[in-house]
């Protein structure tokens, strides 16, 4: 039996455990404040460990509220067995082109208690990125908490509809290339590396946010070289709606973690239209939620490797 008076397992250690077990972890986002709950409770019933994120578009765009808010609402239902608190994307320039003030914000996510955060600077050049991630990365470990950085362009946050998904994923367009995923990791010392590597993001313009994602696939033998040039654990956002046999393959080649909001965000807003019962979109998030985890990822079971 572990010490119950050890220190709970820092996200950095769960995270290099998770990459070395071959394992990932899922990062679930909560755009609604109402999602927490049941999204923890069925991470808990099926034994499971998995981070709680929410990205600053859920603050501006959805109901997230705020980090402080995010924390409290975390705090309500948290179990150090099973969970962890990330701060997701906070974007050097946003999905509206405009400029924010990255470092107050993922400064205040540090000083609010996330245990990880993330900077984008995927819509920098490669140098402005590069400089951008080392002033975050630097901010981060001042804080004592990791730091996830973004190279390639993941789509599907973009104000207006994007190209059609085979025409992406066959030119390429925007995958993260190998060569500058290596300088990067070197340049920034960035702990996790989010890729484009077919995975695209959800929508949520007005007008698109509620249809289905794309089925995606995922470049594989991408990924290995990637996770080889870099040495770090890759990270793959847009989680939803990609076929199985690609994520667990992307998994085997040196993804730890795993982001996922569209499955769950979907089902909460479609009940809640339908029926004006918060209590019944709950519900509907949390077998969603247990799907996922139970049936598609197979994350069940996986608390005790970070014991």
């Amino acid at each position: 039996m572990p010490d119950s008076a050890a220190a709970p397992l820092s996200t950095a250690t769960a995270i290099r455990r998770a990459y070395r077990a071959g394992i990932a972890l899922p990062a679930f986002n909560i755009p609604y404040l109402p999602m927490m709950e049941p999204v923890t409770k069925a991470i808990i019933d099926q034994d499971a460990f998995a981070l709680i994120a929410v990205a600053r578009l859920e603050f501006v765009k959805f109901e997230a509220q705020s980090q402080a808010a995010i924390k409290a609402e975390f705090d309500r239902w948290q179990d150090a067995r099973h969970l962890r608190l990330h701060q997701d994307h906070i974007p050097v320039i946003d999905e509206d082109g405009l400029r924010v003030d990255y470092l107050t914000e993922l400064q205040c996510a540090v000083d609010v208690g996330f245990g990880s955060v993330m900077v984008d600077g995927s819509r920098l050049s490669l140098a402005e990125n590069i400089t951008a991630t080392r002033k975050s990365v630097a901010l981060a470990h001042r804080g004592g908490v990791p730091c996830e950085a973004e190279l390639g362009a993941v789509m599907g946050h973009e104000a207006g509809p994007i190209p059609p998904y085979e025409e992406l994923f066959a030119s390429g367009k925007g995958f993260t290339d190998i060569a500058e995923a290596a300088w990067f990791v070197k340049e920034t010392n960035c702990d996790w590396l989010s890729v484009a590597v077919g995975n695209i993001h959800g929508a949520v313009a007005a007008g698109l946010k509620d249809q289905p994602k794309p089925t995606a696939r995922l470049a594989l033998d991408h990924i290995e070289a990637l996770a080889e040039a870099t040495g770090i654990p890759l990270v793959l956002h847009g989680g939803s709606g990609i076929e199985q046999e690609y994520v667990l393959g992307a998994v085997k080649r040196g993804v730890a973690k795993i982001n996922v909001a569209t499955e769950i965000r979907q089902p909460y807003e479609q009940v809640l239209k339908a029926t004006g019962s918060i209590a019944a979109a709950q519900e509907a998030v949390y077998e969603r939620t247990t799907t996922l985890i139970r049936d598609f990822f197979g994350w069940s079971g996986t608390a005790k490797v970070f014991a």
